[in-house]
């Protein structure tokens, strides 16, 4: 079973303050008074009282629609969890002897996963133990792609040699973030 924690705010008969500062349910300052008083003033117009600033001296309150409050929150984090993209980390290997055209094949790939706004692992391998003997190569091979990759983005550490790979990620650079795309309706509206 999970607990979730909430942030719950003291509501009509919880406040148990003195005197409070009181903002009416347009906005407008109602002044300081009694916690009681302020429930009255709340019950009489049948909306809530609410304690929004505990820490204030004297703590703040307002009346406000509670059920009202709750759910536009809730809508408003629901919305801001469907806006965020996780970034995955892509894979791509390749080997010492990879031909012109294989090489731009995968600087194609590996550009269009950081336009995505994805993280990139670049792996070079080194399949026998006479290429582990031409290190520079990996090397070289490394540096070159990651030159053809620099305009979308950018590596974050150098280059680790791990048993017979030699990786880096290359990360996106922050205007390699992904466009949310227009429905037809805002297309519409556009004109």
């Amino acid at each position: 079973m999970y607990t979730i924690s909430k942030k719950d705010l003291l509501i009509n008969d919880e406040i148990h303050e003195k005197e409070v500062r009181v903002i009416g349910a347009e906005g407008e300052q109602l002044g300081i008074m009694s916690s009681a008083d302020a429930l009255a003033k709340a019950e009489e117009a049948d909306l809530d009282l609410v304690l929004i600033a505990p820490q204030g001296n004297p703590p703040v309150c307002r009346i406000m629609n509670y059920g009202k409050y709750r759910f536009e929150q809730a809508k408003r984090e629901k919305e801001a969890r469907k806006n965020q993209k996780q970034a995955e980390l892509k894979e791509i290997q390749m080997s010492l002897n990879i031909d012109t055209n294989d090489f731009n094949t995968k600087v194609n790939q590996a550009v269009k996963f950081l336009k995505n706004g994805d993280k990139v692992k670049l792996r070079v391998r080194f399949r026998r133990a006479r290429e582990l003997s031409h290190m520079n190569l990996g090397e070289d091979l490394m540096k070159k792609f990651v030159d053809a990759c620099a305009e979308y983005g950018s590596t974050d550490k150098p280059a680790v040699l791990e048993g017979k790979n030699y990786m880096t990620v290359i990360s996106p650079k922050g205007s390699a973030a992904p466009k949310k795309a227009k429905s037809p309706d805002e297309e519409s509206q556009g004109e």
